[in-house]
């Protein structure tokens, strides 16, 4: 099984990262701040301004460390890697399955059929866990409108289909997502998703979550040999990780939305924490960010009991297996692939 390694985030402005031997240096204002050995790291991901010299960047593709950049607003903007890994029989394949309907709606009715069972399994345990009675009610009968639309999945045979499936569903969910808001109402309301830029606190806090797991299951699928670029559910777009979104869509509620939750209604993060830019998009500072990405951490290191594997897989490492069962599926090894349901 691959090891669980470690991200180094960067979000210091002006910061500069170097190459000392096989040590990641990070330097800011010219002075060291830290040292990471490169053989500990899975990926360094710089948000803002934050330059690396050529040397450090050719040590992390020798490697096979992913050097990713984002905006202040966490948004993707560009990654830097070493050589593309994998069989090309097995592209190839993931190529013609792509045109092919069939597949494609095989797939696609798969992924959409676990993230409707795990978003609502987030919409169950919030009912539980101290709702009051009409958010409660809320949620209760918004998890109950969503089995009914993943009983209309089974007969979904264009892909079409299963995304107009998929977008019901999410409207359902993000409709009553505000109830599972149990502390700092006022600061956290969610009445709808929105993004690009988000304009809320909570919509920002998603979306930045939602970009360091894109991140994580694009990584996941280039390891087992697969392209991130070409989808099933999601449309071919130059720029877009058609197959990086596809898999993510199961792992949404289990490790972005459930953590955006637990910060808000612990109160680890505040209002104060984000601000609004001229042109009314949201962001996080510097502080916010910070506990963000080391809650983030934290939570890809819980243990949970993998529902086909039947053992014990970190969280993280969760998009890798799942990467690796779709490619034994495109290879024929599997009949079918085994999405991942949480319980």
């Amino acid at each position: 099984m691959k090891h669980l390694l470690n991200t180094l985030y960067v979000t210091t402005q002006g910061t500069y990262l170097a190459r000392q031997r096989e040590t990641v240096v990070v330097r800011v204002e010219r002075r060291t701040k830290l040292r990471v050995p490169i053989h500990t790291l899975e990926s360094i991901i710089c948000f803002g301004r934050v330059g690396c010299s050529p040397a450090l960047l050719g040590l992390c593709g020798q490697r096979g460390v992913a050097v990713s950049f984002c905006s202040l607003y966490g948004r993707f903007l560009a990654r830097v890697q070493g050589r593309v890994s994998g069989n090309v029989l097995l592209r190839r394949t993931q190529y013609r399955w792509a045109d092919d309907e069939g597949r494609t709606a095989d797939i696609a009715r798969s992924v959409v059929s676990a993230k409707i069972a795990n978003s609502r399994t987030v919409l169950l345990r919030g009912a539980r866990e101290g709702a009051d009675a009409e958010a409660c009610a809320a949620l209760t009968e918004a998890a109950r409108h969503m089995a009914g639309l993943a009983e209309q999945l089974p007969a979904a045979q264009c892909v079409d289909t299963v995304r107009g499936v998929e977008g019901e569903a999410a409207r359902t969910y993000f409709g009553v997502f505000g109830h599972l808001v149990t502390a700092q109402k006022d600061e956290f309301y969610l009445a709808g998703r929105n993004r690009r830029p988000p304009r809320d606190n909570m919509n920002a806090l998603l979306s930045f979550l939602y970009t360091l797991l894109a991140g994580n299951v694009a990584a996941a699928l280039e390891t087992v040999g697969l392209d991130p670029q070409v989808g099933y559910l999601h449309r071919d777009r130059p720029g877009r990780q058609g197959l990086a979104l596809d898999l993510m869509e199961e792992f949404r509620p289990v490790l972005a939305d459930r953590l955006a939750l637990s910060l808000v209604n612990r109160r680890q993060v505040s209002g104060e924490g984000f601000t609004v830019s001229e042109s009314g998009a949201v962001m996080m500072d510097d502080k916010t960010r910070k506990t963000v990405l080391t809650a983030w951490q934290t939570r890809k290191r819980d243990e949970i009991r993998h529902p086909f594997l039947e053992e014990k897989v970190a969280l993280g490492l969760v998009p890798y297996v799942q990467a690796l069962l779709l490619a034994r599926y495109v290879r024929g090894d599997l009949d079918a692939y085994p999405s991942f349901f949480w319980k």
